[in-house]
């Protein structure tokens, strides 16, 4: 009985493991495509009452999508981070990494959605779920698009920088 238990503990730690590193390998892949040069460049700005949120978005030869987001949240911290995704149709699936404020020792990471409408494009809102670890959009709930805060509109890069 007793070796039944170590069994079963030593399959656990083994399937733990493999998970570590698939997500290693997922990260790794993430690193490799921020690495390459873009396609194309697009900016963003998206204003909400005090709130401002600027997009930069990288599209890479592959389809995927990169890019940097700097969420400024009236009287919260500044989010700074990355979005890496794709467009499935016309809605831009991504995961945002990011920083809040100046602890750079803890990273967050949500994942987003925009619904592009011409030149703009909409921050949708939807119901989130986390399961080991991995914060996703429920599967079978639809995603708000017409009722946001948030609608980012087209803006010049080299102003946006500034």
């Amino acid at each position: 009985m007793k070796n039944l238990g170590l069994f079963c503990l030593l399959l656990a730690c083994i399937g733990f493991e493999s998970c570590k590193n698939d997500q290693a390998q997922k990260d790794a892949a993430i690193a490799k495509a921020q690495a390459e040069k873009p396609v194309s460049t697009a900016c963003y700005k998206a204003l909400y009452e005090s709130d401002t949120i600027n997009l930069t978005i990288n599209t890479l030869k592959n389809g995927k999508i990169t890019g940097d987001m700097v969420m400024k949240i009236e009287n919260m911290p500044d989010k700074i981070g990355k979005i890496a995704g794709e467009f499935r149709g016309d809605t831009l699936f991504a995961d945002y990494s990011f920083i809040q404020g100046t602890n750079e020792k803890v990273k967050f990471k949500n994942p987003m959605a925009f619904l592009k409408h011409g030149s703009e494009l909409n921050l949708g809102s939807g119901k989130i779920e986390t399961y080991l670890g991995k914060s996703y959009f429920v599967k079978g709930t639809p995603i708000e698009f017409e009722k946001v805060k948030y609608k980012f509109t087209t803006v010049d890069c080299a102003a946006e920088q500034q």
